[in-house]
């Protein structure tokens, strides 16, 4: 993954630091929408991802497309941003251009993985931000995921490669 901080500074910075703290380390991809987007970016132990589940920042301004492989930060109105990261899968997620999902990087090694990953659970396992139906994943974190959606595929470690001037 590549992020590409002018199209969203406060989006990569957060990501950036999330990514240097560990906080993805050890989560699993919950929400995978097959031709849609694969999501991830609630921290496996609850403790952690309680501590986070609040910490909103803003907005940036909407600078790339929805296209496949690209990636941004989920969100449920202006300025929810959090934590939770999707993955683009399909160009039919372009029509979300426009609506605040503002993107900040691409993925430029390993979409084949992304099409691979387990899609089965759809909305079940972690769907529904606005709905409020993630509150389980808060409280039990990878207890809960792994004893009820146990085909979900795990992101084992994220690490932060500079390259140049960016991150």
């Amino acid at each position: 993954m590549a992020v590409t901080r002018s199209l969203s500074p406060h989006g990569a910075d957060r990501f950036y630091h999330l990514v240097q703290t560990g906080y993805y380390d050890n989560s699993r991809f919950f929400r995978a929408i097959a031709g849609r987007f694969i999501q991830f970016g609630l921290a496996g132990d609850p403790k952690l991802a309680q501590l986070w589940r609040n910490e909103k920042f803003p907005d940036d301004k909407e600078s790339a497309s929805n296209a496949r492989g690209w990636f941004g930060f989920s969100m449920t109105a202006p300025d929810t941003r959090v934590t939770q990261i999707y993955i683009v899968t399909n160009d039919s997620m372009k029509r979300q251009d426009g609506d605040g999902f503002n993107i900040f990087g691409q993925v430029v090694s390993g979409m084949d993985v992304v099409d691979k990953l387990y899609t089965g659970y759809g909305e079940r396992s972690g769907g529904g931000m606005r709905a409020g139906h993630q509150d389980k994943l808060f409280e039990e974190g990878n207890a809960y995921l792994d004893r009820e959606f146990p085909k979900l595929d795990r992101l084992i470690r994220a690490r932060i490669i500079k390259r140049g001037n960016s991150r």
